[in-house]
């Protein structure tokens, strides 16, 4: 599984080592990586921000050549994903209503009880997203993730019928 860095959580990160009055330039600069049409292009632009960023913000430069995988890994999928897996906002939605529900019950009587409760809201956001026509990513770009065959090494799937020896 790849790690894709938050582009909003870095460009914060950017903003502890600049001047404020350089802030909004530096994050218009920054978002330009992003905003390529290409993997090559987003790679290569990001080194050129580098660069750009650098002769004023040697530390800017430091930290984009340093997170350049994590922030760029978004750029291996479909073209079509981009924009949804740029930022950590769904996984930090989720994590706020974990810590709503598990906040109201305080104290667990053991690990199991958090377990539960966990799986059931997750399980509720499950069935939310099932309920309502809306999809997080677009129908049909998956396709493009994962072959139509699977190579001979690749395990196979569980059987999950549910059948009884007769």
């Amino acid at each position: 599984a790849a790690y894709q860095r938050c582009r909003v959580h870095f460009l914060r990160n950017v903003f502890s080592v600049i001047n404020k009055e350089a802030a909004e330039m530096a994050a218009a600069t920054i978002r330009t990586i992003f905003a390529q049409p290409t993997a090559d292009a987003v790679r290569t632009q990001l080194d050129t921000v580098a660069d750009m960023l650098g002769k004023q913000f040697p530390k800017v430069k430091e930290m984009l050549l340093e997170a350049k995988d994590d922030l760029t890994a978004f750029a291996a999928f479909p073209e079509r994903h981009w924009k949804k897996i740029q930022s950590t906002n769904p996984l930090e939605r989720i994590n706020r209503e974990v810590k709503r529900r598990t906040d109201v019950v305080q104290v667990f009587p053991n690990d199991d009880a958090l377990l539960r409760l966990v799986t059931a809201v997750l399980f509720e956001l499950h069935d939310e997203w099932i309920a309502f026509p809306r999809r997080y990513l677009p129908e049909g770009s998956m396709d493009q993730l994962y072959p139509a065959e699977r190579p001979e090494s690749a395990p196979a799937l569980p059987n999950t019928t549910n059948t009884t020896a007769g």
